[in-house]
């Protein structure tokens, strides 16, 4: 048992790294719970395990009385005496009650309780190790799958990424070894818990702490991240020295900065975007390549409703909405993008204007001065260049009505030499 027992306890402190004092405590504990029934007296009991030849000894505390009634509590005088000549009745007197078999009760009862209360141990260095190393990257091999959420032995320890800390276009496969952020370690039930995630916002802001050294030293400052794991990142950068652009510092010399984030990320889509106060001009850059006609800001609501052009519009918005949403986390305004109809505005009300006059030159209804314009006829000169069936054709007036429209143009141009367009 003794060269078992030293054997076990240099494993442990050299593999588990929990040290030879903690661990004797741990199993004296453990033998007290598992072998009280085997002690003559069991009051008070405390076991001592040399830590050099594994030798493991009980002593007990009893009661030293007139009369035994109690053996597990009590001790006559008369044996008390014989161990401590000064010992009186009421008194306390350790003794020796290491049983003549304890080595193999130790190594029968104790397994099982020593082993828990090991285990126990290993928890709470856990929880010391990692309780500060919340939102730190860290590196692991991926050990197992507990259905959905992968285990990552992270070396002495594992770390569990749940399912809804997972990207959702990665596949893991065990022995793949991958980084991931530290969430959070959860002391709970089942004791410490080390919390991995990399859909997480905060990993690409730590990959751009270690991999831009201006974010690390505070030259360049990451003002916000908008993420859709495992398909686009909008990245918010801003420098107070004027002499630094903190998009160039962010991507690095020919992009190899930010192609190893990238790389990292297994090719997911990042966009580093120079942070503005103003409101407008930071959604106006967010949303670059596309062009904003203009943008309005509704307190209200705390909304920015922009305009772009028809052609800007899908590019503006994204596939399935991604780039509008992106940008209303990145801003924290509510995006409202639709098609700038000012100047389709503009040249209709120019059309209507000119249809009413034309209308009125010729003696016609203005939707039917609209439809003249629409098929080709859109002033009176080229009116002229026209037959009675063309205009018939047009707006289907009957040849009288398309022959008396032709006359009236004629009219205008003899008498006042109308030659506008519309």
């Amino acid at each position: 048992m003794n060269s078992e027992f030293i054997a076990m306890l240099d494993y442990l402190e050299r593999e588990k790294g929990i040290k030879r004092e903690i661990l004797i405590e741990a199993i004296s504990s453990s033998l007290v719970a598992a072998s009280k029934k085997s002690f003559s007296c069991s009051r008070e009991v405390r076991i001592d395990i040399n830590p050099k030849n594994g030798q493991i000894r009980a002593f007990a505390k009893p009661l030293v009385v007139e009369t035994v009634v109690n053996p597990q509590e009590e001790i006559s005088l008369a044996k008390a005496v014989g161990i401590n000549p000064a010992i009186q009745i009421g008194q306390e007197i350790e003794i020796e009650v290491t049983p003549r078999d304890f080595g193999r009760i130790a190594a029968q009862t104790a397994r099982q309780a020593i082993a828990q209360r090991i285990r126990q141990i290993e928890k709470e260095m856990i929880y010391e190790e990692f309780k500060d190393r919340a939102g730190e990257i860290v590196s692991g091999t991926v050990r197992r799958f507990d259905r959905s959420d992968v285990v990552l032995d992270l070396g002495k320890f594992e770390g569990i990424m749940p399912s809804r800390e997972r990207v959702s276009t990665e596949e893991y496969s065990i022995g793949d070894r991958i980084r991931a952020y530290v969430v959070a370690v959860e002391n709970g039930q089942r004791g410490p818990e080390i919390i991995l995630s990399r859909s997480h916002p905060n990993f690409i802001r730590r990959l751009f702490e270690i991999e831009v050294s201006e974010i690390a030293d505070h030259t360049v400052e990451l003002r916000s991240i908008a993420r859709e794991a495992g398909f686009r990142t909008k990245v918010a950068v801003h420098s107070a020295n004027e002499k630094v652009d903190p998009v160039g510092a962010c991507v690095g010399m020919r992009g190899a900065r930010v192609k190893n984030i990238v790389r990292e990320l297994n090719n997911e889509k990042v966009d580093i975007i120079r942070w503005y106060e103003d409101p407008k001009e930071f959604a106006r850059e967010a949303l670059k390549p596309a062009r904003i006609r203009s943008i309005e800001v509704i307190e209200s609501s705390h909304t920015l409703r922009i305009a772009v052009e028809k052609e800007d519009l899908a590019l503006a918005i994204g596939k399935r909405g991604q780039n509008a949403r992106l940008t209303s986390r990145l801003t924290g305004w509510e995006i409202d993008i639709q098609e700038d109809r000012t100047a389709a505005q503009a040249f209709e009300q120019q059309m209507g204007g000119a249809a009413h006059q034309l209308a009125e030159q010729l003696g016609i209804s203005e939707e039917e001065a609209k439809t003249l314009a629409a098929g080709g006829m859109n002033d009176i000169p080229a009116i002229l260049t026209a037959e009675a069936s063309d205009i018939d054709g047009v707006i289907g007036c009957g040849l009288e009505k398309a022959e008396a429209i032709l006359n009236a143009a004629r009219n205008q141009v003899a008498e006042k030499g109308v030659s506008g367009a519309l």
